[in-house]
Order: C-alpha cells, then sequence, then structure tokens
C-alpha cells in the first residue's frame, strides 16, 4: 500500500483585500508564505482568544512604499484573498507545532482568578513592516560592514554573565531615521495601549547583536539613577533571510508589588522577534532575553536589534 507524501506548498503571490471596520478596505499583494499574512489571519482567527497584554498594531507599506496603512488589530474584520488561503495552509510544519504548543497549553485548567490591578499586567505593541524593504536591505548591509566595531555589551551593576551580546553604540545613518520615526509613531501606540501621554526628553539608540548562546537575564530598564526617566522601551528586529537563528524571544513579565516596588510575577507574555517589526512596552516591566541557537556562529546570521528608551522629560 502506497503511503500518501505530504506536498510543500510554494509561496504564491496573494491579492489580499483587507477589510476593517467603518467600511474600509485596502488591496495589496503579499507571497503566501510572508510573516504579515500569516499575523492577519491569525489576528482574525485569534481576536475573541488574545492575551490581554497583547496589542498588535499593523503597518504596511502601500503604493510601492510611499504610503503606509496603519491600524490596530482589533480593527480588522476580514481578508479577502485570491487565489484563496486557508488557515491550515499558514501553520508551521509538525515539527515547529510539537516544540511550541506544549508550551502555550496549561497542564491543568486553572481556577477563575480574582480581580487584579490594571496596573500590573504587562503590554505590549507589536508593530509589522517598520521600514521600508530598501531601508532594512540598506540596514543589513551597513551592519555587516561594521562587524569589526561592535564591542561586547555590559549592564549597569557589571554582573557576571548575565548579559551576551555585542552593540555598536554610533550608527548615525540609521540613529536619526529610527528615532524619527518612532516620534511619529509615539502617539498612536501611546492610545492603543492606553497611556497617558507624557513629556518626550531624549531618544536613546544602540544597536545590538546577538549570536549564537547569547541572551539577557530578568531586568528592567529603569532601575538605576542614570535611568530612572527611562519611560518607554522599544526592540526593532531585523535579520537576514533565511533565518539562521532560532531562540532570542522579548519575554515581558507581568508585576506584582513587593515591599513598594514593583517586581517580576510569574506570568509573562512572549514575543517573537519578526524580522522588520517593532515592539514598545514600559520601561519599568522586568523582561529577558531568552537565549539564541545560531548553530553557524556566522556574524551575518545573528539577531540584530535597533533597541532603546525613550526618556521623559523633567
Amino acid at each position: 500500500m502506497n503511503t500518501p507524501i505530504q506536498q510543500q506548498i510554494k509561496p504564491q503571490d496573494v491579492k489580499v483585500k483587507i477589510l476593517l471596520t467603518g467600511g474600509h478596505q485596502c488591496t495589496v499583494t503579499l507571497k503566501s508564505d510572508t510573516p504579515l499574512l500569516h499575523s492577519l489571519v491569525k489576528t482574525l482567527v485569534d481576536r475573541t482568544q488574545q492575551t490581554p497584554g497583547f496589542s498588535t498594531l499593523f503597518h504596511i507599506p502601500i503604493d510601492d512604499g510611499r504610503s503606509a496603512l496603519s491600524f490596530p488589530g482589533e480593527h480588522l474584520v476580514g481578508l479577502v484573498t485570491e487565489p484563496p488561503i486557508y488557515w491550515q495552509e499558514l501553520q508551521p510544519q509538525q515539527p515547529a507545532i510539537s516544540v511550541e504548543i506544549p508550551a502555550e497549553i496549561p497542564t491543568e485548567i486553572p481556577t477563575p482568578a480574582p480581580p487584579v490591578n490594571d496596573e500590573l499586567i504587562s503590554r505590549y505593541a507589536q508593530i509589522d513592516n517598520f521600514l521600508t524593504a530598501a531601508e532594512k536591505n540598506k540596514l543589513i548591509k551597513y551592519v555587516l560592514a561594521k562587524e569589526s566595531q561592535f564591542v561586547t555589551t555590559s549592564t549597569s551593576t557589571n554582573a557576571d554573565d548575565y548579559r551576551r551580546s555585542m552593540v555598536l553604540h554610533s550608527f548615525p545613518e540609521f540613529s536619526e531615521l529610527m528615532v524619527n520615526r518612532i516620534k511619529a509613531i509615539l502617539p498612536d501606540v501611546l492610545r492603543k495601549l492606553n497611556i497617558p501621554s507624557f513629556p518626550l526628553g531624549e531618544i536613546e539608540a544602540q544597536l545590538t547583536m546577538h549570536n549564537d548562546n547569547n541572551f539577557y537575564k530578568l531586568h528592567n530598564d529603569s532601575g538605576s539613577p542614570d535611568t530612572a526617566t527611562r519611560f518607554f522601551t522599544y526592540v526593532y528586529y531585523f535579520y537576514r533571510e533565511p533565518k539562521a537563528f532560532s531562540g532570542g524571544e522579548l519575554q515581558i513579565y507581568d508585576s506584582k508589588i513587593e515591599n513598594n516596588f514593583y517586581v517580576a510575577d510569574d506570568t509573562f507574555r512572549t514575543v517573537e522577534p519578526r524580522n522588520n517589526s517593532i515592539v514598545f512596552f514600559l520601561s519599568r516591566y522586568m523582561h529577558e532575553v531568552l537565549r539564541v541557537s545560531c548553530p553557524s556562529k556566522a556574524f551575518a546570521d545573528s539577531r540584530f536589534t535597533i533597541n532603546g528608551w525613550v526618556r521623559k522629560a523633567n
């Protein structure tokens, strides 16, 4: 008896009509395997089961990159795809499912929890396609040419074996671009996360590389006197395709109050380092970067970020 062979679906161009609340719509062409298409479909499937602290703010280039369509995930009401694309086709292959699903399925049904202080729940916004494709490709070429200028990172406490990564502190060709983009989109992010506006101070930026066995253990970004005015943290992810590393997820922990200080609770949100996406969250949140696996150990195969902090003006 012959065993049927599962054929792998080759990526194809898909015309996607995005239907939004209020009768608005927009049509774009995407590859069937692009993470953006997966995120759009997953948002529709999961919208009634989204984690309370999770927020997706889509940022889709249109008109050949001359304009961008931005909208929060809850405004997405439907997708029309040509040819038809079904959720099953966008699911990862079985080996990936077998690894990821046990971490997401509880071992027992939890009892109803008592009401919690909303301020203790971590919230973040992740925006896809933050830079144009041309800008991202130019950034990757720039970083690869600067390999010799990366230095070992440190922490404000100089703790041993707490952080493993490399950093490029000066990259004026792109830091100004990032700061200007962040200033432009920050009001929308604050509204999306229901965070009051605040007097804007300095926006810091650094360019970080994580390679094999690199990580950053649990910490916050505003816990020392010289970082106390950091209010908002951002992380922009970029890397070469095909992706040559795994791991490196960002875990943002809920909070609890002990001795009048915010400390990490046992619950957390996990943020995938999606290529060309940026994540925003409060700098006081405890968070960590999970260990990266990069078998080639090549600099060019690393997980790169432009990360930094938005300070509150005095």
